[in-house]
């Protein structure tokens, strides 16, 4: 494909399906340019670097985030449908956490979400400050929770390099595990049970757990106003 023919929304698509595929590792402009049936050259027409790359696709996923309307849903109802469209979201593009440790992400997408996220929090009663504090805590909680996954499929990927089967490697590790958490109490007793089938997991729900938790102790600290 020409460079005239290629636009930067076209090479941004190509670049989340790549990553979505092969992870941060497996973007490449030669790789990309061949899913786009064009030379690397006619990429870097349009996009300077790959760092510039990783920027541009790790900002259009916000897009895929549903914002609620703050003024016409109840500010708990807001928060959860901002919290959780982000969790199923990093979960779709699992590199994206990675990139967090590696890259400047920034742009308008990422900014949308926040500007929205503030005015749930300033429209529940909030002041300006803590309704930066209750937004920062509510992203640094779904950030982690969706690093377990993240980290999966980057080991799975890692560990299957060479031909290696990455499910006989996990299973080996989490079995070492296992065999380390027997010897303390609380840890023994819930191997012993059916919810603890995979040592590796984190409790069904946790999500949903720690978020409304987090929700509970902001309605708290409103009705103390």
């Amino acid at each position: 494909m020409p460079r005239d023919t290629l636009t930067a929304d076209q090479i941004v698509r190509a670049a989340i399906e790549l990553l979505d595929e092969e992870g941060l590792d497996g973007l490449n402009m030669r790789s990309l340019g061949k899913r786009l049936g064009a030379a690397a050259t006619a990429i870097y027409w349009h996009i300077k670097t790959k760092d510039d790359l990783v920027r541009l696709a790790g900002d259009a996923i916000w897009d895929e985030v549903e914002l609620p309307d703050p003024d016409a849903a109840d500010w708990r109802q807001a928060a959860t449908a901002l919290a959780t469209g982000m969790h199923a979201m990093l979960g779709r593009h699992p590199w994206f956490v990675q990139a967090c440790g590696s890259h400047l992400l920034y742009g308008a997408g990422k900014s949308r979400y926040d500007d929205r996220c503030l005015a749930v929090y300033e429209n529940a009663g909030f002041g300006a400050a803590d309704a930066d504090r209750a937004a920062a805590t509510v992203f640094i909680f779904v950030l982690g929770n969706a690093l377990g996954p993240a980290v999966e499929v980057s080991l799975a990927r890692r560990l299957s390099k060479n031909g290696k089967d990455a499910g006989q490697h996990m299973a080996d590790a989490v079995a070492r595990a296992g065999e380390i958490a027997m010897r303390f109490p609380r840890l023994r007793e819930r191997l012993g049970t059916t919810a603890a089938a995979d040592y590796a997991a984190a409790p069904d729900s946790s999500f949903e757990f720690g978020l409304a938790a987090i929700l509970d102790g902001f309605e708290v600290r409103l009705g103390r106003r």
